[in-house]
């Protein structure tokens, strides 16, 4: 079984987890892989194995997510997007034989495939922060320039209103 399908039996047992209890988990994961026609027990062991350990780190990997996507909690991001971001994270954190890049790209496409119209995006928009290493709260934000004053300012000192009293006071003469 390539590497693309055990990511993807992966994903959805990660998705399922979010309706189970794990007392339930186990028995579902047991029926999960006997609807399966998976061809060879090393498969099947790879997927259990990858599972157990995004498991296993399921709480530092939300940590992650939670501190790089901005407005979004994992409590309410869509269960299919927080499954495929889940197991992103956990590959490009945990998983030193599989590239970033194919990690996103990985995600991205099961977010596109499962999701809805915007989880492709969503995903590839934490994913991208969390590889930078960027926050939100890192980007420098633009400060609105100062518009430019307009206002004529007159100053005038106790001898110019005198002055003006003056001239103002004279009768014109012709």
């Amino acid at each position: 079984m390539k590497r693309r399908e055990q990511r993807e039996h992966v994903f959805k047992l990660l998705f399922m987890m979010q309706f189970n209890s794990e007392e339930e988990m186990t028995e579902q994961v047991s029926l999960y892989f006997e609807s399966l026609e998976v061809p060879d027990e090393e498969s099947r062991k790879s997927i259990q194995k990858r599972y157990e350990n995004v498991l296993a780190h399921l709480e530092e990997i939300d940590g992650i997510l939670n501190e790089y996507s901005r407005g979004w909690k994992t409590s309410r991001m869509s269960r299919v997007d927080l499954s495929a971001l889940r197991l992103a994270v956990y590959e490009m954190k945990f998983e030193e034989d599989v590239p970033v890049g194919v990690a996103i790209n990985e995600a991205v496409e099961l977010a596109k495939c499962f999701g809805g119209e915007t989880s492709g995006s969503f995903v590839n928009g934490v994913l991208g922060k969390i590889a930078s290493g960027r926050k939100d709260d890192d980007i420098p934000q633009k400060t609105p320039a100062r518009g430019e004053h307009r206002a004529k300012i007159i100053l005038r000192s106790k001898a110019d209103k005198e002055k003006k009293a003056e001239t103002e006071s004279v009768p014109e003469t012709k």
